[in-house]
């Protein structure tokens, strides 16, 4: 994805029941810009892991609660010096209620203020500003509704995006100073473009039009894998659809997220969030768009068995455009003969489907271009895939 001429640094401060979208999406996105990434929790080392959690509304009056998967810390807590990072990034969650009783993680958010650093909050985590007492003086701040009063009980100034329903329609977030605040992960897509102009992030793009990526999917469509690259292209300017044969913009799909837990052979798997399908079917024109992805999940099971998606995918071929699948998105690809002759990022799971498919399933490489192909083997290899399909788009970001 271009080059990188400063190195940033970012530390994502973590807990058990973090927002696991709200974690993930950030992580990954600036991995893939060449962002190095510190995950820390307090009390924790270096190979300890949190557990996430997803937060969505079910038909009920306030959010659900589910228990997805874990993220693995990659640094010491104890051993972060604040004026080594660019960022602190702090996502929503339960975890924040712990956090903002303990006197190492209010300092650290404290001296991240007092330098002037930017802070990067989102839903109930700006209750560590309120912690670290950062908002006198009318900061504007804006967060999940409930913490409206306490914003400003502690000074600052609460901010909501006009004409406004439901959460699901807030697409802005807040920036005053240094401080990024946002309502959820509704908002990722604008929020990590903040967050990537505010690092001096430079997008630039061969071509004259604003790039258009489609996203096949369906029910139990992977989590991490539809949600991060579809925000990462929000974020980069790109004109950005997900559509599925049977359901209308404005529905809902079903996602799944895969935890490996101990001692199994295969990832359990989890509900995850909804994600909202943002084009009906039938007003999809192939020449509107440079690319399409295919995510992973059992959503491409799905997907094959309907001839009006494989039909789509041949329209898209037959026009040269560039195609990217994840995980299990490649047996979709399979089926209508894109895979043939082609190499692709493949784990084990997926080494038949290529190989019956003609092609070369590659397992040393997370990620595998081949002319305007690009796999990923999983959703663990998000970085490098964002990083690929935006220079097979002709997107770089520099600093």
């Amino acid at each position: 994805m271009g080059s990188t001429t400063v190195q940033k640094s970012a530390l994502l401060l973590c807990g058990d029941y973090m927002e696991a979208y709200e974690t993930m999406v950030p992580l990954y996105i600036l991995q893939s810009f060449g962002v190095n990434v510190h995950c820390v929790s307090p009390n924790r080392t270096a190979g300890d892991r949190c557990v996430m959690s997803a937060h969505d509304f079910s038909g009920l009056e306030l959010y659900t609660e589910l228990v997805v998967d874990q993220l693995t810390l990659n640094a010491n807590f104890d051993d972060v010096i604040p004026e080594n990072y660019d960022v602190i990034i702090i996502p929503g969650g339960r975890f924040t209620e712990i956090l903002s009783a303990d006197e190492k993680c209010v300092e650290l958010v404290a001296r991240f203020a007092e330098s002037k650093k930017l802070i990067f909050t989102s839903c109930h985590s700006q209750v560590m500003l309120l912690a670290a007492g950062v908002l006198a003086g009318g900061v504007k701040c804006t967060a999940f509704e409930s913490m409206k009063p306490l914003i400003e009980l502690s000074g600052g100034e609460w901010w909501q995006q006009p004409g406004i329903q439901s959460m699901f329609e807030i697409t802005d977030c807040v920036k005053d100073g240094s401080f990024v605040s946002m309502v959820g992960w509704p908002t990722l897509g604008h929020g990590i473009e903040v967050l990537l102009e505010s690092l001096g992030a430079k997008v630039s793009s061969l071509k004259k039009d604003q790039a258009s990526v489609l996203f096949l999917i369906g029910d139990y469509v992977e989590d991490y894998g539809v949600n991060v690259p579809f925000r990462a292209l929000q974020a980069l300017g790109c004109k950005v659809d997900a559509v599925t044969p049977n359901k209308k913009k404005g529905e809902v799909c079903a996602t799944a997220v895969y935890d490996l837990e101990e001692g199994r052979q295969i990832p359990a798997e989890k509900r995850g969030h909804n994600f909202f399908v943002t084009a009906s079917w039938d007003d999809v024109c192939v020449d509107d768009y440079d690319c399409v992805v295919v995510p992973g999940g059992r959503s491409p099971e799905l997907l094959v068995m309907n001839e009006k998606a494989v039909a789509l995918v041949k329209k898209f071929a037959e026009k040269d455009k560039v195609f990217a699948a994840i995980g299990q998105g490649k047996l979709l690809l399979a089926a209508t003969g894109l895979l043939k002759g082609k190499r692709c990022a493949s784990g084990k799971g997926m080494k038949v489907v290529v190989k019956v498919a003609g092609g070369e399933a590659v397992e040393s490489e997370g990620c595998v271009t081949d002319g305007k192909l690009v796999t990923a083997a999983s959703a663990e290899d998000l970085p490098a895939f964002l990083s690929d399909l935006s220079t097979a788009l002709g997107l770089a970001v520099m600093f």
